[in-house]
């Protein structure tokens, strides 16, 4: 049989949502404090203005401790022309908000984010010295200006996006892809991964290859049908997502899961939730039914 056409945004990574006034909270280190309920609200909207730049921390981590103080010293230089602050500093405490750290899918403390435009960028996942921070936000700042959000603070130089040389296994697994040999794909993809655990382009096209391999040779109809008659079953509900969103269904997909998550006991509802989200990093981060999900998930999870 023939597969599924897969959907334009495939192969994007992670996300966020939407917003409009400066958020409530702050104190002077840890800048804005991010909730579940302000993010979407609030957060994310000032994105649209001004580059956000999101410290996930712990006060059991006394590096993302010292990493709050490094942004907070950083964001108190820099102002744009007009004399304002050129951008806004924002942090989650992972443990007083594990929603916010389980949606911005957060696997260290401390980690770095940028939010531009309601999108997520990943920075890094430590605390570097203060003069590498200032040259990573100063790119950012430079880069976001480009795109028409807010502007480079004053004396800062426009960057140039860098330009990357493609990874070995990169250029393996693409060449797999095209032969239509997924599992060769998949093995460079993970001996990528492996090498570089904090590539994300590697994750996400490890991601795709496995996707692909559990659809190759499925009837996509049948898997669908199958699952519309078995409501409850976890093996069936998975196959029946994955074929929706290789076929561009994605908020059929996530809603397919998120029932199933619903209704399930305890320790069951393991396996499709990290299933969830392992599908939404396949799926572009500006896409509504992306935002849509995160928040089903988290009601449904608590």
């Amino acid at each position: 049989m023939s597969m599924p056409s897969l959907p334009k945004n495939f192969g994007q990574a992670i996300d966020l949502s939407s917003l409009g006034k400066p958020p409530v909270s702050a104190n002077p280190s840890a800048g804005y404090e991010v909730t579940a309920e302000n993010l979407p609200k609030e957060i994310l909207p000032v994105s649209n203005a001004r580059v956000v730049f999101l410290i996930c921390w712990s006060p059991r981590s006394a590096e993302s401790m010292a990493l709050l103080e490094s942004m907070s010293t950083l964001a108190a230089q820099d102002l744009s022309a007009s004399g304002e602050p050129a951008w806004i500093l924002a942090s989650v405490n992972v443990d007083a908000q594990p929603q916010v750290a389980a949606a911005l899918q957060v696997q260290a403390v401390p980690t770095a984010l940028a939010v531009i435009q309601e999108q997520l960028a990943p920075l890094f996942e430590s605390n570097p010295p203060i003069d590498q921070i200032r040259l990573v936000i100063d790119k950012v700042l430079a880069l976001a200006a480009e795109r028409g959000v807010g502007s480079a603070p004053t004396g800062t130089e426009p960057a140039q996006a860098p330009v990357v040389p493609a990874e070995p296994e990169e250029i393996e697994a693409m060449e797999a892809m095209e032969r239509g040999d997924f599992a060769s794909a998949k093995d460079a993809f993970t001996r990528w991964s492996n090498r570089k655990p904090g590539e994300q382009l590697a994750k996400i096209g490890l991601a795709q290859t496995e996707l692909l391999i559990r659809i190759t040779g499925v009837d996509p109809q049948s898997a669908i049908d199958a699952a519309n008659t078995e409501p409850s079953n976890i093996t069936a509900q998975i196959l029946a997502a994955d074929i929706e969103i290789s076929q561009g269904q994605n908020d059929v997909a996530f809603h397919r899961l998120i029932s199933l998550i619903k209704v399930l006991p305890g320790e069951e509802k393991k396996v499709p939730r990290e299933h969830l989200l392992a599908l939404f990093s396949l799926v572009d981060p500006t896409d509504p039914s992306l935002i849509k999900a995160r928040q089903a998930l988290a009601s449904a999870l608590y």
